[in-house]
């Protein structure tokens, strides 16, 4: 984890949220997403409280609310499945429209909404304030198992080696005037895909040789060590601390 490794949700910016220490970061969004989780779905207007909050930690981390509003795009699915539920689910009914709509399924269908809406905002801002090799070095000082740690590390590292390597396969391909138009080229792709894959396996071999070969025993060095401050964690742990209130009143009143 000595080398840099810029990812695409990671926006470069100076800002009191990119200051914070990774394991800060990771704990608070951890917190406040259990704190989303165990709010009553029928307290509304907490969900619209905790996306001020968050809208006030986009604002802080200088975050554009178009690059949050992109990315909320990989929730797409869910958001299909949450139309269905008013649909299919039994119970009372209402009629809205012409149609008629399960009021279970309408509660249900609100809950993955405002919670994985919530979930996958909170998720996006931490990586677009965090790089992946901070995550990482966050994660360890978490104490993370070092192995899951080591394993996310190396997917992290050889996922663009090996998105490199399909693209100086597909260059060869088209080079050599292929291109893929139909079931009768799928024999190409295959092979392409196995060989893709042997140079994979082989290139693995030889990195953790070469590792072994330089006194690799099971565990990473620690090359920088992350610490944080009680005025870090205090600033960090804000964001949950103030959605922990909003959920007790959401419970209590």
């Amino acid at each position: 984890m000595g080398a840099g490794h810029t990812h695409r949700l990671y926006r470069h910016r100076h800002s009191p949220v990119h200051a914070l220490p990774p394991h800060t970061k990771l704990a608070a969004a951890l917190l406040f997403v259990v704190v989303v989780v165990s709010t009553p779905r029928e307290a509304m207007w907490a969900f619209a409280l905790y996306a001020v909050l968050l809208a006030s930690v986009a604002h802080l981390a200088r975050v554009p609310a178009g690059f949050l509003l992109r990315r909320l795009l990989i929730e797409v699915p869910f958001v299909a499945f949450a139309v269905l539920m008013p649909f299919v689910a039994e119970g009372e009914r209402v009629h809205a429209l012409g149609l008629s709509l399960s009021v279970n399924g309408l509660w249900g269908a609100w809950n993955v909404l405002a919670k994985g809406t919530l979930g996958v905002s909170v998720s996006v801002l931490l990586a677009a304030t965090t790089e992946l090799r901070a995550l990482l070095l966050g994660l360890q000082r978490l104490k993370l198992p070092p192995l899951l740690v080591q394993i996310a590390s190396f997917m992290i590292r050889y996922g663009d080696v090996i998105t490199d390597e399909m693209r100086r396969m597909r260059v060869a391909r088209e080079s050599r005037g292929f291109e893929a138009r139909g079931v009768r080229h799928w024999g190409v792709l295959a092979k392409s895909a196995g060989a893709l894959f042997i140079r994979s396996y082989e290139r693995g071999e030889r990195v953790h040789l070469a590792m072994v070969s330089r006194g690799y025993a099971g565990a990473m060095p620690v090359i920088d060590e992350v610490t944080a401050s009680g005025a870090q964690w205090r600033y960090a742990l804000t964001l949950p601390c103030t959605a922990l209130v909003v959920c007790l009143s959401g419970w209590f009143l």
